[in-house]
């Protein structure tokens, strides 16, 4: 985070290592965030492998409300080390503050694949609660820029956000201070997946075109557009889902455990 390029692409300031090891377990603790770190790829190259050590296991500790059974994990420490880490992308949940006039102040051309496709299925419930899911993609390493990480990194992100969309909304409601506990329906739903990026981020915004997203607005303060996947959340709830859209970069997604055990004590 010091390259200066950098900071000025995802509107960031270096931190001191205090306050970068405050924001971990703040992000670690908190309800209405998810951070992921990306990594390079565990091929025949990197010495390291996926371990398959025969039963299979239910990841209830870190996602309680997941059903997810998985015998292959990787290793903490190893697959994660230092060398191997390229960029991180990350979620926000916030309130939807939209009006009917939002649902068609978009600019640009029309898109003809999109991940969400407007349909009778993905119209706004006016009963229920929204939230925005806010993206945010870096990848730090120049040497691992325009091979497809970023785009990869934002697809398999959307494809995590269908298959979990259930618990991270029950998480969310817990950040607004609603009360329901593991299995019980969260009274919020998710509307738009929205990316700010900095107008002069070429690379940024041709990466979301290519995913479905439109350009929303103007400019604002900041130098920022938003990039906007109008009822991502609302669609995957109807099961409307475009296959020729952002998820058809996700091959052989599959969740692995996240083995601790060989971290020094």
């Amino acid at each position: 985070m010091k390259d200066p390029a950098i900071q000025e692409a995802t509107a960031s300031e270096p931190l001191a290592l205090e306050e970068e090891y405050e924001n971990q377990q703040s992000w670690r603790t908190s309800h209405d965030k998810l951070t992921f770190i990306v990594c390079r790829a565990i091929d025949s190259s990197s010495g390291l492998d996926i371990s398959n050590p025969g039963s299979k296991v239910t990841d209830q500790k870190s996602n309680p409300s997941s059903n997810i059974e998985t015998n292959e994990r990787v290793y903490a420490g190893q697959v994660d080390a230092p060398d191997r880490m390229v960029g991180d992308i990350n979620l926000f949940l916030t309130p939807w503050e939209g009006d009917e006039d939002d649902e068609n102040d978009f600019n640009g051309p029309s898109l003809d694949k999109a991940v969400v496709p407007l349909s009778p299925q993905s119209k706004r419930d006016p009963t229920a609660r929204y939230c925005n899911g806010e993206v945010d993609i870096m990848i730090a390493d120049r040497d691992h820029r325009g091979k497809g990480l970023g785009i990869a990194a934002v697809s398999t992100l959307l494809h995590f956000v269908r298959q979990h969309l259930k618990s991270i909304l029950a998480e969310y409601s817990k950040a607004q201070g609603d009360q329901g506990g593991i299995g019980a329906r969260s009274p919020y739903e998710l509307k738009d997946m929205v990316a700010k990026i900095n107008e002069a981020n070429a690379g940024s915004i041709a990466l979301f075109t290519k995913l479905g997203f439109r350009k929303r607005g103007k400019v604002n303060y900041f130098g920022e557009i938003e990039m906007v996947l109008e009822d991502f959340g609302v669609a995957t709830s109807s099961g409307v889902v475009d296959e020729n859209g952002g998820e058809a970069n996700v091959l052989d997604y599959r969740e692995l455990l996240f083995d601790r055990s060989r971290l020094p004590a």
